[in-house]
């Protein structure tokens, strides 16, 4: 079926600056071409060297989503700066757009002058970071993505209960610290299978695992496979840790991928689950996978001998990135667009209690100064 991208008025004013025309499969097949080929891989008008299979879902979650805008209510309704601990999501668009309507973000609590406001990232934070902005009297915002906090209370849980906690995730990511630093008497991280054979527990009879929620499922699974190989009465966590977003992004590219001899991922370096797709393309079929953060990263060389490209993006990806990436293969021989639809998102999560309580004191503010007086 044709793309017809349904693209928030909000994020294009936000990131790009402008509107773009809807990219469909029809309006790339007949956006002019070079007369004569050009240095840069455009091919002689009318000369079509491929297809584009372009994944769904992909791109922006509900996670991502809810972060990115809280962080531009926070700045309409408090004014810059705004701080923000970490990178509010892993794409580097996404921040420097930020930065440039006057988010500033910083390292750590301690490079965020007392009594400002600071928002958390989507990624979550340990409750020792919670008790370092309240002892500085930092007013906070918690952007922290729901599905991260239900693998926290999981923790805090388990923990309670006693259990060795396997939290199989990267060690040194921000949601991976975050968790573990909710018990970390009780938490050790196993990186992937490979780590397997160094886990120690203190009763076999008490060990649970949990994950970071952007992995590789199939990784995941490998993992588990091997520790309860080690550990039979391992359990398993009341529900999936690998959220909803990732999962969809990787089923759709394992659809692709069979298909393709190159699949380009739209995504930052530090997104594990941008990353990960990569591995799930070449995993499942795709004879070369690359990850980008802009179109003008694509080397043209990687078209070579190439008749179907794969397209796909990580979940703190904007949708505009993508129709960039698919502009430049239509002007290289990439006309033609089919859209493989795997699975439907519809999932909305409501604004950090924090900002919503501050929405709500604003407005009842804006609301009696306009009731006339007596």
């Amino acid at each position: 079926m044709a793309w017809n991208p349904d693209v928030r008025a909000a994020e294009i004013a936000t990131y790009h600056g402008r509107v773009t025309e809807p990219i469909t499969t029809s309006t790339l097949r007949d956006r002019p071409a070079q007369s004569q080929p050009e240095p840069n891989g455009a091919h002689p008008a009318g000369e079509a060297v491929g297809r584009v299979l372009l994944a769904a879902p992909r791109g922006y979650c509900a996670g991502v989503d809810r972060a990115v805008i809280a962080v531009e209510k926070a700045l309409d309704l408090h004014g810059a700066p705004v701080y923000v601990r970490k990178e509010i999501v892993h794409n580097r668009h996404v921040v420097s757009s930020l930065q440039r309507r006057g988010a500033v973000f910083v390292d750590d609590t301690d490079d965020v002058p007392e009594g400002a406001l600071v928002i958390f990232s989507a990624h979550g934070v340990s409750p020792v970071v919670v008790e370092a902005a309240q002892r500085r009297n930092l007013r906070t915002i918690d952007a922290t993505c729901p599905l991260v906090t239900k693998v926290h209370k999981e923790a805090v849980r388990f923990a309670g209960d006693d259990y060795d906690i396997l939290l199989i995730g990267h060690a040194g990511h921000e949601e991976v610290e975050g968790t573990a630093g909710e018990a970390p008497d009780h938490i050790q991280v196993v990186n992937g299978p490979q780590d397997v054979d160094q886990v120690t527990v203190r009763d076999p009879e008490r060990v649970i695992w949990l994950s970071q929620t952007t992995l590789s499922v199939d990784e995941t699974m490998e993992t588990v496979k091997r520790l309860r190989a080690r550990f039979p009465a391992l359990a398993d966590p009341p529900s999936d840790d690998i959220c909803y977003a990732t999962q969809n992004r990787q089923v759709a590219v394992k659809r692709i991928a069979p298909e393709s001899d190159l699949v380009i991922v739209v995504g930052s370096r530090n997104s594990s689950n941008s990353v990960r797709l990569v591995e799930v393309a070449l995993e499942h079929g795709a004879q070369a996978s690359h990850r980008v953060d802009f179109a003008s990263e694509i080397d043209p060389a990687w078209l070579e001998g190439v008749h179907t490209v794969g397209v796909t993006s990580g979940a703190s990806v904007p949708e505009l990135l993508v129709r960039e990436v698919l502009e430049w293969l239509a002007e290289r021989g990439y006309p033609q667009v089919e859209e493989v639809i795997t699975a439907e998102e519809d999932l909305l999560f409501s604004l950090p209690k924090e900002l919503r309580r501050d929405l709500k004191a604003a407005k009842a503010a804006q609301t009696a100064k306009a009731v006339p007086t007596a």
